[in-house]
């Protein structure tokens, strides 16, 4: 299925739930595997909805990619952030010279690193960028506008993140990606995906806001004023993931959102890293409600609010070590998880194969 000039409507219904009758497939085989009844737990379930992501009882993980959505956002104006807004520029530089925690972890399991500027505020030079042939440029603004104050991008911008999400996710299928993990980098975008939050599991907000890179008490109440300013402000549509993007959002969230949307239609699964994949997961679940079952919980973020985002999205992480760096960090060190799982239900022998007594 190519994705030139995609359709938001048109992918949306052409997005299939799962077919089931793969996971009762490979239930099967994993009754049969040499050890007590799912003796290895959560493994076989990681195991068992690939096989029905990719309808084979041999799932193979093995080529793995990463996005890394970038973009800067209006609303650190309002002293929501530990760190100056340059860091994001900056840090889109160590990602290419190899050296951030998403490069060693992703070389870990084997993954090659997409960076995507989505709509960071200084305009990158590529002749002076280390590994400037995997950042790829897809600028939809100069960082959004302040959502405290107003809506934070256009209607016409937000659709149009979502489906460079989703083309650019869609092309790295057509290439040969078997799993894909989300990224992100942004100074101050945990202030966008706790408003989208908020929004959309219709939470509190004293639920929701953490303190992201680690504001002290009066950063995290000028991070919820912000938060409950823009929401009162800009009166975003629960029932609209577009709208809802649109006036709190951001562009890499909603790069985010379009790479789950790719993943459901292409058929391919999707790691999601922490609180603002989520939110991203949140935008694409608003559009398309059957994405959820192309989709795995790389981790629990340390941010609070991110358990009630998975819980409303029906997702189990499958890590949960206190983390809040984003990046994919979570996404990738989950990925050699999943390895194992495949593993197992490929390559572990049956009662019969081992020769071993099954029970009666």
């Amino acid at each position: 299925m190519k994705t030139e000039n995609p359709d938001l409507e048109r992918i949306i219904n052409d997005i299939e739930p799962l077919d089931t009758s793969w996971v009762e497939k490979a239930k099967d085989r994993t009754a049969r595997l040499v050890m007590p009844t799912r003796a290895l737990g959560r493994l076989h379930e990681i195991s068992e909805k690939l096989c029905a992501i990719q309808k084979t009882l041999e799932p193979s993980i093995y080529r793995k990619s990463f996005l890394v959505m970038a973009g800067d956002h209006g609303v650190v104006a309002e002293g929501v952030s530990a760190y100056p807004q340059e860091v994001t520029a900056e840090m889109i530089k160590t990602f290419l010279s190899g050296g951030a925690g998403i490069n060693v972890l992703a070389e870990q399991v084997g993954a090659e690193i997409i960076v995507v500027d989505m709509g960071i505020i200084p305009e990158l030079d590529l002749s002076t960028l280390p590994g400037d042939h995997n950042l790829i440029i897809r600028k939809v603004a100069n960082g959004t506008a302040n959502l405290a104050r107003g809506p934070a991008m256009s209607a016409v911008e937000a659709r149009r993140s979502i489906l460079t999400g989703f083309q650019l996710a869609g092309d790295l299928f057509e290439k040969g990606a078997q799993i894909l993990g989300t990224g992100d980098m942004g100074i101050g975008n945990t202030t966008p995906s706790a408003a989208i939050g908020a929004v959309l599991t219709r939470s509190n907000l004293e639920d929701m806001v953490g303190r992201g890179t680690g504001v002290d008490d009066q950063g995290l109440q000028r991070k919820r004023d912000a938060i409950q300013s823009g929401i009162q402000l800009n009166q975003p549509e629960p029932e609209d993931g577009l709208d809802v993007l649109a006036k709190i959002g951001g562009f890499e969230i909603g790069g985010i959102a379009g790479c789950i949307l790719a993943g459901a239609y292409h058929k391919h699964p999707v790691v999601i890293d922490g609180f603002i994949s989520t939110a991203g997961a949140l935008i694409a679940h608003a559009l398309c409600p059957a994405v959820t079952d192309y989709l795995f919980a790389g981790h629990c973020s340390e941010e609070p609010g991110h358990n009630l985002m998975l819980n409303y999205l029906g997702l189990q992480p499958i890590l949960d070590l206190g983390m809040r760096l984003g990046e994919g960090t979570g996404a990738a060190l989950a990925m050699g998880i999943m390895d194992g799982a495949v593993r197992i239900f490929k390559y572990m022998l049956t009662f019969e194969e081992a020769g071993v007594s099954n029970k009666d």
